[in-house]
């Protein structure tokens, strides 16, 4: 696996400029793409593009496999024939720069409903959504079904259902795939448009010498159609549905009693007797949306803190090894040699990095843990590896500048020394910093390009409310801001000359899944 030296940028696509109070596939993502191209960067991150469930947070899906509804650009459906001006007229006032999530929804599902009304009258749309249907993998049914339940029963968990349908039983599933067939229908309808305007994007980005890092959070939501339909996958009681061992870490200087993450962990021993069948077919999906694959909480494939489900605290728990090596030598043979970064940070031991380097995968480094004044600190750019990544902040970091801003004087001195000057533009200094940086590979968030402070954080660890809001203004992709970002990024040699030729979108290090060019034909 063999990653060029390049740069990219971190920007979820719900922080686009967003026409109707959200970023979306529409007009501003592919301005995005074109300013990366004038900026010099070849990969553009986002997050999980899973519909998002509890506390708005793309890791906290409803699906694993299924797209986010609320990223279909209502725009694109004018082009389509299935929305017009007049019918996106009634928008509410949503606010600049911030996403209401509660403002959107309601609007949003209501024109995705119309533009299924009208499917009928385009025969190329409907002929193209047939074949989608026909093709549809199990997840689409699982999912279409999981969320028509949803929506019958008043939006609640799936715990609280009826215990036959609660139990996947073969009968409530026969009854309910009926009763449901035309709201089934309607949300396979949504993920087919998902799935049309995203693979149009990304073609687009891809087309312009720019790759998509996309994310797989190792765990799922316990609210998710993933553990309803495959419960037997998972630590869930046969009986009570609930689960007996949750996922979380142990306490830390942090947190004296850990964190109690909720999500239900693996049941191993089925996954290893099926061959890991789930994890397969996780890794086609993701793999047939982005180019190269991010793991969050790459640790958890060689052990993950298990808490009891009855527990509320974290401190109750204990290590529980994992068979990653086994997963991935799975999903290798499945489907080939497939491009990843692992999410490493935190309390890594020397069973994790052991197991990162077996699979030849590079970790991330963040600079904003780099400056404890210790000279052998991984995170200092003179220790960075070349097969790594080196990041200014993740979406779970303050800003650049908000970092800033909120350290003391002694750690301020710390950075003063080691870059050798002083601080003026904290943002754009951690910028070169991480552009200079040996790794190959090297991503910013969208907010310290910009030099942005606390208010456009995306998240707060162990807050649940109030995140994953911040969205950019369309006057801030500025062709000015990419030619400084290009000529630095030039300085540092992250812009080749010798890029495989982009017509054919192929790059020496990935090998595609089978299935992506059939999704793409959609």
């Amino acid at each position: 696996m063999k990653f060029p030296r390049e740069s990219g940028i971190l920007l979820h696509p719900t922080s686009l400029p967003g026409e109707f109070g959200l970023g979306d596939f529409g007009g501003s993502a592919y301005r995005f793409v074109d300013w990366l191209e004038a900026a010099g960067q070849r990969l553009w991150q986002v997050m999980p593009l899973g519909p998002v469930g509890y506390g708005d947070s793309p890791y906290s899906a409803l699906s694993a496999f299924a797209g986010n509804p609320l990223l279909v650009s209502p725009s694109v459906l004018i082009g389509d024939g299935l929305l017009t001006d007049d019918d996106l007229a009634d928008a509410p006032n949503f606010p600049d720069g911030r996403v209401d999530w509660n403002l959107i929804r309601p609007w949003r599902w209501s024109k995705l409903r119309l533009a299924y009304s009208r499917l009928g009258d385009s025969p190329m749309l409907l002929a193209e959504f047939t074949r989608f249907i026909d093709i549809a993998p199990q997840w689409l049914r699982d999912y279409a079904l999981f969320v028509s339940l949803k929506e019958h029963f008043g939006g609640g968990w799936w715990l609280d259902w009826p215990a036959d349908i609660r139990a996947h039983e073969g009968a409530a599933i026969e009854h309910w795939t009926v009763e449901l067939a035309a709201e089934i229908r309607f949300q396979s309808f949504v993920q087919f448009l998902f799935q049309r305007q995203w693979h149009t994007l990304r073609t687009y980005a891809n087309g312009k010498g720019i790759r998509v890092i996309g994310d797989i959070p190792i765990f799922v939501a316990l609210d998710s159609a993933d553990v309803w339909a495959n419960q037997s996958q998972f630590s869930i009681n046969p009986i009570t549905s609930h689960p007996d061992w949750v996922a979380g870490v142990p306490p830390d200087y942090f947190s004296p009693t850990g964190q109690r993450w909720g999500n239900p962990t693996f049941n191993w021993r089925a996954m290893i007797d099926d061959g890991f069948a789930w994890w397969v077919e996780r890794f086609r999906a993701v793999r047939d949306l982005v180019d190269i694959v991010r793991i969050d909480h790459f640790r958890g494939f060689a052990a993950a803190w298990h808490v009891p489900g009855e527990s509320d605290i974290a401190s109750t728990g204990h290590w529980e090894e994992a068979p990653g090596a086994e997963v991935f030598s799975a999903a290798r043979r499945a489907l080939g040699d497939f491009p990843v970064i692992v999410e490493d940070l935190g309390l890594i031991t020397a069973d994790v990095v052991s197991l990162r380097e077996i699979l030849g995968f590079p970790g991330m480094n963040v600079l904003h843990f780099a400056f404890d004044g210790d000279p052998t600190n991984n995170y200092l750019p003179h220790n960075h590896k070349r097969n790594a990544v080196t990041y200014t902040a993740t979406h779970d970091n303050q800003t650049s500048v908000g970092w800033w801003t909120s350290i003391s004087e002694e750690e301020r001195d710390r950075v003063r020394h080691y870059l050798g000057h002083a601080v003026a533009d904290p943002a754009w200094d951690m910028l070169r910093t991480a552009l200079s940086s040996a790794a190959n590979t090297s991503i910013v968030p969208m907010q310290d390009v910009l030099r942005l402070g606390d208010e456009a954080r995306m998240n707060t660890p162990a807050t649940t409310w109030g995140n994953w809001s911040w969205m950019m203004t369309p006057d801030q992709l500025d062709s000015g801001l990419a030619q400084g970002l290009r000529d630095l990024t030039s300085t540092y040699g992250r812009i080749a000359d010798d890029y495989p030729d982009k017509s054919t979108n192929e790059f020496d290090y990935a090998s595609p899944f089978s299935g992506i060019e059939a999704t793409r034909s959609w």
